[in-house]
């Protein structure tokens, strides 16, 4: 019991000096339970299977893939058309829109579905995402009281209530309690937040190196000579690839990409492909983006029955920019070094396309851009090159490094463009999700459809590649709260949980029903702070059953005041995976859950005492 207690304090420590990574401490703990054999190597790494776990790593994917789709932003603009330009709108908005899905939805999931939204309004609206973050966090569980299946306490204290002979609780017992938490919360968020978070969380979205995407094509004006050309039946550039039409030569034309629409009629189901390689094949109703004088666009669309189509006129009814897209294929920008082998080599001769898949778009000398007739233009000295192709090839530039340097960083300009066709299918996916962890009917557990969920967002592409999924992963929030789950096991092992909570309830239970309703809350707010709510709740309701029946009075507010503690514990960010899952996007330090939590948690006990009496009388 003595080592156990040392390990705790130890570890509390250190998680609020912040000065030794979170995940690394949590390890180290793990390590001290086992070192000493409190724990067994099963019970140590029974975190790391813990169903609530595989449960956010599925969760933190499907995140990133709201991200990815411009799923996020879309849904973001519409709470900002609401929200205005007020910063405090907007915190009010994000707690009661994440407080009515918290209701329904469990609080992990519903973190990990406004997460991703709340950031994307954060920088929409030129403010700190981290003043939202937390709140966000803190109000998935307040939105949990206010149903029975909002957060696991409640559905143990019902089971402790109905296994004792009572009446059990309806769907909505909770909802005066939930609201109630909603208010409190309200009240104290909105002057903490702005005390303690607003200085934090700052985009960087400027902090890169390199041009973006946007800015490429301003500056090479791609878009002023882009046209697109669809491909008719009875096209002579049917079943021909862009290597045998040789447009370059014969027109003076650059064929940029080709976008090809899936068969599928379902809007949910359809997606876009570019392909710009040589050997792409033309087939009918292809759309080809070309660059070029008009008049010999014209020309090669007479020869080969091409239908020239006017820059308002999508490639289907869902209205596809028109404009350049950079989905599978991009851009970048290339430096030409003085020892290459490519200097004084026409375009055509350096085989770019042929031998790296990539196509030379343009080039710029000093001050001088050269767009036109580029395949005979020779390789000087310093010219950087505007080089387009599959972001796979675009990569793979970066190891001929004794030829040229690529400017800025590709995949990381890839990552950030959105893939705004798959936004249906990505809403698709995720309201399934939800739906299969709202209704009892459907006969799939939530850890299950969370993961279903994450595969579909990369089998169906919403995500770019398995790569990208891992991405999206924090593992050092995984870790952390993997690593500290079996920390409950050592205090309940060693009869350190039982201890504490059965001493206080009993000095209390001597005063009075409010003074051990009080003792109940208070110790179940403490012992939540370092193991989870669940198991919280588990270890202290029947202590609260077996007081309230000893006194002779009704259990119902003893136990609500279980419920309400284990799940209003805001003062650590390991007690909650809400608090966990924001911890690294808000750029938070153990420290801030402390000033900011902790007064709420305090505030929030002392609220509930009066009210839950006044609610459910002893």
């Amino acid at each position: 019991m003595l080592v156990t207690l040392i390990i705790l304090i130890a570890s509390v420590i250190l998680f609020m000096s912040g000065k030794v990574r979170s995940d690394l401490v949590a390890i180290c703990v793990l390590l001290a339970l086992l070192i000493f054999h409190i724990l067994t190597p099963e019970e140590g790494l029974a975190g790391f299977s813990n169903s609530v776990v595989i449960m956010m790593v599925g969760l933190f994917v499907v995140g990133g893939a709201i991200f990815q789709t411009g799923l996020a932003k879309m849904i973001s603009s519409k709470i900002l058309k609401l929200a205005g330009k007020s910063e405090l709108r907007l915190l009010l908005l994000v707690i009661l829109v994440t407080s009515a899905i918290g209701a329904f939805v469990s609080n992990t999931g519903t973190v990990a579905l406004m997460l991703p939204i709340v950031v994307s309004m954060a920088a929409s609206a030129n403010t700190s995402s981290s003043r939202l973050l937390m709140p966000l966090a803190f109000a998935s569980s307040m939105g949990g009281m206010m149903t029975l299946i909002g957060t696991p306490p409640n559905l143990i204290i019902q089971d402790t209530l109905t296994g004792a002979g009572f009446e059990p609780l309806s769907f909505f017992s909770f909802l005066p309690v939930g609201i109630i938490c909603v208010a409190v919360g309200i009240v104290m968020l909105v002057p903490l937040s702005k005390w303690f978070l607003v200085k934090k969380g700052q985009q960087n979205d400027n902090m890169h190196t390199g041009k973006t995407l946007r800015q490429l094509v301003q500056e090479y004006g791609l878009s002023s000579n882009l046209f697109r050309l669809k491909v008719q039946p009875g096209s002579a550039t049917t079943g021909k690839t862009i290597a045998e039409l040789d447009i370059r030569s014969k027109y003076g034309l650059n064929i940029l990409e080709v976008r090809r629409q899936s068969a599928s009629q379902n809007r949910f189901l359809q997606t876009v492909k570019q392909l710009s390689t040589p050997d792409t094949e033309l087939k009918e109703n292809d759309v080809i983006y070309i660059s070029g004088q008009a008049e010999q666009i014209e020309k090669f669309a007479n020869d080969y029955r091409l239908v020239l189509m006017d820059g308002h006129t999508p490639e289907e009814s869902q209205a596809i920019d028109a404009s350049l897209a950079f989905y599978d294929i991009g851009i970048a920008e290339i430096l030409v070094m003085s020892s290459s082998t490519l200097v004084n080599m026409t375009i055509k001769k350096a085989g770019f396309r042929d031998k790296y898949n990539v196509n030379v778009l343009g080039i710029r000398r000093k001050k001088e851009y050269l767009l036109k007739d580029l395949g005979n233009e020779r390789i000087h000295d310093g010219d950087i090159l505007l080089v387009q192709g599959d972001w796979k090839d675009i990569a793979r530039l970066s190891d001929e490094n004794e030829n040229w340097v690529v400017l800025g960083q590709p995949l990381q300009e890839a990552a950030k463009v959105t893939l705004d066709y798959k936004a249906p299918l990505a809403a698709l996916i995720m309201i399934l999700m939800v739906a299969t962890m709202v209704f009892d009917f459907i006969p799939i557990e939530p850890v299950t459809a969370v993961m279903i969920a994450a595969v579909l967002t990369i089998v169906t592409g919403c995500l770019r590649s398995v790569e990208a999924a891992y991405k999206t992963i924090n593992w050092e929030t995984v870790v952390l709260f993997a690593a500290m789950m079996p920390m409950s096991t050592a205090l309940e092992k060693t009869g350190i949980s039982a201890y504490i909570s059965t001493s206080l309830v009993d000095m209390l239970g001597t005063f009075g029903p409010f003074a051990l309703l009080a003792g109940i809350y208070f110790t179940t707010s403490l012992m939540t702070m370092f193991i989870s709510n669940t198991v919280t709740a588990l270890l202290m309701a029947p202590i609260a059953l077996q007081s309230a029946l000893m006194l002779d009075i009704s259990p119902v507010p003893f136990l609500f005041a279980v419920t309400v503690a284990a799940s209003m514990c805001f003062a650590s960010p390991f007690s909650t995976p809400p608090n966990a899952l924001v911890m690294p996007a808000g750029q938070y330090t153990f420290m801030d859950y402390v000033k900011v939590g902790l007064p709420l948690q305090i505030v929030m006990g002392l609220v509930m005492i009066i009210v839950l009496p006044v609610l459910f009388p002893f």
